[in-house]
């Protein structure tokens, strides 16, 4: 029996492939690869899981680049408007005048953007600049500069918080955590850059 997706129909199929990229982009922050469909689904064949998402790109619900292993996105998504009032300054060191303002501070662009997703930090980071049970909101791109702090995906699929080094003879990624040794460019993928990061106290 097919279901029908706002326009479009699908297949039994195409709606598990669908509910599952949607369940990875939403709830891990990147879509998965053709490997893991077919995994997950039992098609044994790839070129079977892109005939899939041929289709639903078709439809319009997947947007997909090709020459990027995870690069399929959702058409369309959930969209909020976030914003909190800017009630003034505070010093960090010496101390400022209180003044009332009626600013608000919008913070689509962190929140309010179909590129960024965001990763709970777990573990000791031994990092002032991240703690566990932090939140980094992390924009999908496979670019860097050096410095950046990337999410890196190592092993085949562990995702690791690390700061880009590129420099001559030394292009590594530098995880930020205690006693974590330096990943080799070469065997990493990085699917972000981290913008943004909120801490509840």
């Amino acid at each position: 029996m097919s279901k029908q997706y706002g326009n479009a129909t699908l297949t039994p199929r195409q709606k598990q492939i669908y509910e599952f990229i949607k369940d990875k982009i939403l709830n891990r922050g990147y879509g998965p690869t053709v490997r893991e469909i077919g995994t997950y689904c039992d098609i044994a064949s790839p070129n079977g899981v892109v005939c899939h998402l041929k289709a639903l790109e078709k439809k319009g619900l997947i947007d997909r680049d090709e020459k990027v292993s995870r690069g399929i996105r959702l058409k369309h998504s959930v969209r909020q408007q976030l914003s909190l009032p800017m009630a003034g300054q505070i010093a960090a060191g010496k101390p400022l005048l209180a003044e009332e303002q009626s600013e608000k501070v919008d913070f689509r662009g962190l929140f309010d953007n179909e590129e960024h997703f965001c990763l709970k930090v777990k573990g000791d980071m031994g990092d002032m600049q991240f703690a566990d049970g932090d939140c980094v909101v992390v924009r999908r791109q496979d670019k860097y500069r050096n410095g950046d702090i990337t999410v890196a995906l190592v092993n085949g699929g562990d995702a690791v918080l690390a700061r880009a080094e590129r420099g001559k003879g030394a292009n590594r990624l530098e995880p930020i955590g205690r006693k974590a040794k330096a990943i080799d460019l070469k065997s990493a993928e990085i699917v972000g850059v981290v913008v943004g990061m909120l801490r509840q106290f």
